[in-house]
């Protein structure tokens, strides 16, 4: 008899996004016609002045080990991304940690912030690698339901029945990936207040800020009063522009959380990829318009699903106000509520 394999990873299902992602590619192998819905894939090619900068670190002969957490130009790219756009002012470059994918920085932040038996609030739906990485590091995941026929709306009281003297940390995903919802003015002001009353670390998965529509607007919670000290910023490169096999994400936050990361990921991942910071650095300095253009599009695609839908008897789909907009959808006669498996960081 061999010896029994770790009982956690046993427990814990594999990605139904990395599971569907693989089905479509064995079909497509076997000849069938697919049409894959299974990852948030920008379908546009990488913008070509960071491909170029990519091309460039690589035939400079930047092919070796990159600084662990990320180079001085992507640093310092990063600050002044925070600075200028979230009205984050107080990031330094020892509160950065740049890694390989924002699903890393996110795992490497809850390893960080994590006891065995520590609870996270999760505001469900959500997406479906929270409960899992919550697991994996010995941590709870509690699931906070946000009612469909309400908007999926959050408040302080909703967020109150959940809290208890083991809830540590909680995980912010404004736009929302499933629900497609923009977290509104009051619903950031009642987690600040869930979170400086109840001293909890707040995790706000920024991945999709940038693809917003209808005027909706992106806070930040890192910049809000009383949450620099408790809050981790986790962003990437693959949805706004278009780099999802680059592989390149960043948290940002309090230098004592982000300095346990460091250590988790010395000893794991060890870095991101150099010609890939490289790239990252161009994304973030050079022109933006190809972010608005590819969201142009989104939009347009968006109005022509949601006219399709409209069409459909028994089918509602409310207007979706950013990210992903599959599971917005749901049946009068039988209500769905659970995780869109189709976006990956």
């Amino acid at each position: 008899m061999m010896k029994p394999l770790a009982s956690l990873l046993q427990e814990v299902p594999p990605s139904p996004t990395t599971t569907m992602m693989q089905r479509g590619r064995d079909l497509k192998a076997a000849g069938k016609d697919v049409v894959s819905l299974a990852g948030g894939e920008p379908d546009f090619d990488t913008p070509a002045h960071i491909v170029a900068a990519g091309y460039a670190a690589i035939e400079a002969g930047d092919t070796h080990y990159p600084p662990s957490f990320g180079t001085p130009a992507l640093l310092k790219a990063i600050i002044e991304k925070l600075k200028t756009e979230n009205n984050v002012h107080h990031i330094a470059p020892e509160n950065i940690m740049v890694t390989p994918g924002a699903k890393w920085a996110l795992f490497a932040a809850l390893a960080a912030m994590l006891d065995p038996g520590d609870e996270v609030l999760l505001l469900d739906p959500s997406w479906v690698s929270y409960g899992p990485m919550v697991s994996l590091q010995r941590g709870v995941p509690v699931r906070v339901p946000l009612a469909s026929d309400n908007q999926f709306k959050v408040s302080a009281d909703l967020l109150e029945r959940y809290v208890t003297p083991k809830t540590k940390v909680m995980m912010v995903n404004s736009p929302n990936n499933p629900t497609g919802r923009v977290l509104t003015r009051a619903e950031i002001d009642a987690i600040v207040y869930v979170a400086t009353q109840h001293d909890l670390y707040v995790i706000s998965d920024e991945i999709y800020e940038h693809i917003i529509y209808d005027g909706h607007r992106h806070y930040s919670l890192g910049a809000e009063p009383g949450m620099a000290e408790r809050t981790i910023i986790v962003n990437g490169f693959s949805k706004a522009y278009a780099m999802t096999g680059w592989r390149l994400g960043w948290m940002a936050g309090p230098k004592a959380i982000t300095g346990l990361a460091r250590i988790y990921q010395t000893h794991s991942a060890q870095s991101a990829a150099s010609f890939t910071m490289a790239a990252g650095a161009a994304a973030l300095t050079g022109p933006q318009a190809c972010v608005k253009e590819m969201v142009a599009v989104y939009d347009q695609r968006r109005k022509l699903v949601l006219d399709a839908f409209d069409e459909i008897p028994g089918i509602e789909c409310p207007p979706v106000e950013g990210a992903s907009m599959s599971s917005q959808v749901h049946q009068h006669e039988e209500e769905q509520s659970g995780s869109d498996a189709g976006i990956d960081r």
